[in-house]
């Protein structure tokens, strides 16, 4: 059993009260937030746990910790839930050891993956090996989170520090893309789905940031330093060296200095070379940058954003250059901004025009300290899904009945992350 039926039943219980003035809030919470249980995670024979994205049987290192993020709050009072997190942060860095330039992966070894014949170093346990910078973040964050949220340290055993060792490593290589192993190439007529230069990816010169080949939408990076991506970097560097200064000095001290060294040249490269001005000539954080003068002034709806900044922990909501950045990318000045009839926000080059994410609906919630902004989204979602009770990748600004991706629980469990920030429970 992944969680203890009482507790869950009892901490559903709570969020109805909680949500009685919001029924249709509680009711679309809790088809979302079992359904990731009940449909998504499954207990292998080794006792790690393996996480589908929803309707497509493959396991994103990104999706899995998004996925499971939410029951952080509940797995402090239920051992068995925090057992089956545990169980996925096993997996994921198992993952990381084998290819840490992969990001999505099979349950089994030799299970033939979606894209099997592309021209990369694949085995039987990839899926797709598109590699993208956050796909190393995440379940750093995620063990780090449990250890905050419930006490929980069982997780930073060998299996986390070679991850960790593999992590610093990959990462400083790619600040000089030159000397990275990693090429990528599919034989498509899709640009966005393969790598230029025989799979080495547009030119690009240092920055101090870390290069990835591909977005968080799994589409190829027009310029190669993508800002959120190093922001995000940032961050969970910083909690390696909190996890070995609180409870590994002895152990992993080179390890820390090693991390404190590349947050320190990450954040200098963002600050010197992710910033650009928008069209009032405001200072703004740029999406990619190449170091050689370009800089692409848009947003992803997926997490990491340009407007998930404080959400990732970057910087603070009030921070004068973030919200001029808000105000930029939640604007026509944004190719990806769209407003319709039924709603409006942010879309992407990976989905169809004027459909816009109910993931960055959620972090836009996640992100204003205004309730009366967090209400307003969590009702447009609720009253932009289709009829089916649960979120999708992305809606029509115009029709809500038109949408992509039936089955999507990350946003799902982005949305039931929003409630649980709209109550204050995250932190409980």
């Amino acid at each position: 059993m992944l969680y203890t039926k009482e507790k869950m039943q009892s901490w559903l219980e709570m969020i109805v009260e909680k949500t009685k003035d919001h029924p249709a809030w509680g009711k679309v919470f809790e088809t979302c937030f079992t359904d990731a249980l009940d449909e998504t995670m499954t207990i292998l024979e080794d006792g790690t746990t393996f996480v589908l994205t929803g309707d497509i049987p493959a396991m994103w290192l990104r999706d899995s910790t998004a996925q499971a993020k939410p029951y952080l709050t509940l797995a402090k009072e239920d051992d068995r839930l925090r057992q089956t997190l545990l169980g996925l942060i096993e997996r994921q860095l198992r993952f990381i050891n084998h290819d840490p330039y992969a990001n999505s992966f099979n349950a089994k070894e030799n299970w033939a993956g979606h894209h099997e014949t592309d021209h990369s170093d694949l085995t039987g346990w990839i899926w797709e090996r598109k590699y993208e910078v956050d796909s190393l973040r995440y379940p750093l964050q995620l063990a780090y989170l449990l250890w905050k949220k419930t006490g929980e340290t069982s997780q930073f055993n060998q299996t986390f520090f070679e991850a960790a060792q593999r992590i610093v490593c990959v990462w400083t290589v790619e600040q000089n893309h030159e000397n990275s192993p990693y090429t990528f190439v599919r034989d498509t007529d899709l640009a966005e789905d393969t790598l230029v230069n025989d799979g080495r990816g547009p030119a690009c010169a240092y920055t101090g940031m870390i290069w990835s080949a591909f977005r968080p939408s799994d589409d190829a990076c027009i310029y190669p330093y993508l800002v959120p991506f190093n922001m995000f970097a940032v961050v969970v560097l910083g909690y390696l060296v909190e996890i070995i200064d609180s409870l590994f000095s002895d152990q992993h001290a080179e390890l820390a200095d090693d991390a404190l060294h590349l947050r320190e040249e990450i954040n200098q490269g963002i600050k010197e070379f992710g910033l650009t001005k928008n069209a009032a000539g405001e200072i703004i954080f740029a999406f990619e940058v190449d170091g050689l003068g370009n800089a692409s002034v848009m947003d992803d709806p997926n997490v990491p954003s340009l407007l998930a900044a404080p959400y990732l922990g970057y910087c603070d909501i009030d921070d004068p250059i973030y919200q001029a950045t808000r105000r930029t990318n939640l604007s026509s000045e944004n190719p990806y901004y769209y407003e319709g009839k039924f709603a409006k926000g942010l879309g992407s080059s990976h989905t169809f025009y004027r459909y816009i994410w109910p993931i960055a609906l959620s972090i836009q919630g996640l992100t204003t300290d205004s309730k009366k902004e967090k209400a307003e989204l969590l009702g447009l979602m609720i009253a932009c899904d289709g009829g089916t009770g649960v979120m999708h990748e992305s809606f029509h600004v115009d029709d809500p009945n038109l949408y992509s991706r039936e089955w999507f629980s990350w946003a799902n469990m982005m949305f039931c992350e929003l409630v649980l920030d709209y109550y204050d429970l995250n932190d409980n």
